[in-house]
């Protein structure tokens, strides 16, 4: 029940605070779910009631959503095009290093009260730390904050030792260099935007139906570990592990076949796998465990591969509201995958029929979406419109991305890109 509640706060919060961040901004949504993060966790430690302990898990979803969302928006937003798929694996690396973590502390400090106090009171720390993170420049300028978004990118050259190249710059060059955007971006949209308007309507359906597949596979495959008849410990490390390599080639994936390969890749590879397993004996084990693991390789490339897909498909003016409605759509299936397995009762193969055909069906839909290799993001409608199968295709940089980067980031940014995990740096990244 608490788990179900949690996975519920984390579903809401991913609506709610998605939407909050494209009005008010990356960063105080970001740092809000730290500090609110760090209280619940640490307040269920104590909780005297089960209703209270409830409560507070609850919360800690909701403050999840916008640690996760806000990490993912800010680290596209701030890196450049060529960069973006190294940094955004790198950052679900840290979630990898987490599992493994998780279970040392877990046999180090078996009472759950203190288990849940020390991993919760980090989170202040990081809640410090952000507010060295700087506000998306992007989000600022289309947000009629100029002037604050000027004075970030001085103080960012500063930072990377070019204060010369950052006193040159002037408001008037930043609206400048601008101007189309600002003036295309003065609407402000909302959760119903993404269902109302045909282009957003068709990626949120496409992308939704991805990110639902993925996690309901996935957690499928987690949920039936013990079934494989290996030692329970030995299993989860083994799934923990393959999260590694499969990441590493998702990196090479993304980066040279390109994200709407990989995505669909990755989910019909992983719908195969699940569908393969219901013509392999239960006694032939190991074959059995190979295709498991398999498939929940192929389902963590397809998660690192919507963080950075679903960021680069919506334009800056919707772009946390997309991710996080799209997003909630994991948690739905995390949440229907144990009734589904239910059928199983009826008969054994009744849930990998189900789960192999949700994976092939996500992965058929990412072949309706966009590929956004060495594109620029998009900063409006008008934008993502113009990333129509039926357009033109693009050049590689647009004059778009040119005056965008140009003035703004191309002389200030050299360091890593921001990653709020477990273990982030509270710096920003290269912007080239």
């Amino acid at each position: 029940m608490a788990q179900s509640v949690f996975m519920a706060g984390i579903l809401i919060g991913g609506i709610v605070l998605g939407d909050l961040s494209d009005r008010f901004g990356r960063k105080p949504i970001l740092s809000c779910s730290y500090l609110m993060l760090a209280a619940s966790g640490s307040g269920a430690a104590f909780s005297p009631t089960l209703p209270t302990y409830m409560a507070l898990r609850f919360l800690c979803g909701f403050s999840i959503s916008g640690v996760s969302l806000s990490t993912v928006i800010l680290n596209v937003e701030w890196v450049s095009t060529r960069m973006r798929a190294i940094t955004s694996a790198t950052i679900g690396y840290f979630y990898t290093f987490g599992q493994f973590i998780l279970p040392g502390l877990a046999y180090g400090i078996p009472q759950w009260r203190w288990l849940q106090l020390t991993v919760s009171i980090p989170y202040f720390a990081f809640f410090l730390l952000s507010w060295w993170v700087p506000e998306s420049i992007r989000w600022m300028v289309l947000s009629g904050k100029s002037s604050k978004a000027l004075k970030i990118l001085q103080w960012v050259a500063i930072f990377n030792g070019k204060k010369e190249e950052g006193e040159k710059l002037s408001l008037e060059d930043l609206r400048l260099n601008l101007q189309k955007e600002m003036s295309l971006a003065k609407a402000k949209y909302s959760v119903a935007d993404l269902f109302r308007i045909p282009i957003l309507r068709r990626v949120t359906f496409c992308l939704s139906l991805a990110w639902f597949a993925t996690g309901f596979a996935y957690y499928s495959l987690a949920m039936g570990v013990e079934e494989f008849g290996f030692n329970l410990y030995l299993l989860q490390l083994v799934f923990g592990g393959v999260d590694i390599p499969a990441k590493f080639i998702t990196i090479l994936s993304i980066s040279y076949l390109g994200r709407h390969i990989t995505e669909a890749t990755t989910l019909l590879l992983a719908g195969g796998s699940i569908l393969a397993l219901i013509f392999v004996p239960s006694d032939l084990q190991t074959l059995r465990t190979v295709l498991a693991v398999f498939g929940k390789g192929c389902l963590s490339s397809s998660f690192a591969c919507l963080f950075l897909y679903t960021s680069e498909l919506y334009p800056t003016v919707i772009r946390q509201t997309g991710m996080g409605v799209t997003n909630l759509l994991t948690r739905v299936g995390s949440m229907t995958a144990p009734l589904v397995r239910i059928t199983g009762e009826m008969h054994p193969f009744i849930p990998n029929v189900i789960f192999g055909t949700t994976a092939l069906l996500g992965g058929s839909a990412a072949f309706f979406l966009p590929e956004t290799l060495n594109r620029p993001l998009p900063e409006t409608i008008q934008d993502m419109e113009n990333w129509s199968p039926r357009a033109k295709e693009p050049k590689l940089e647009s004059d778009t991305e040119k005056a965008t980067q140009r003035i703004p980031l191309a002389a200030l940014w050299t360091g890593p890109a921001p990653q709020l995990r477990a273990a982030e740096t509270p710096f920003p990244a290269s912007r080239d």
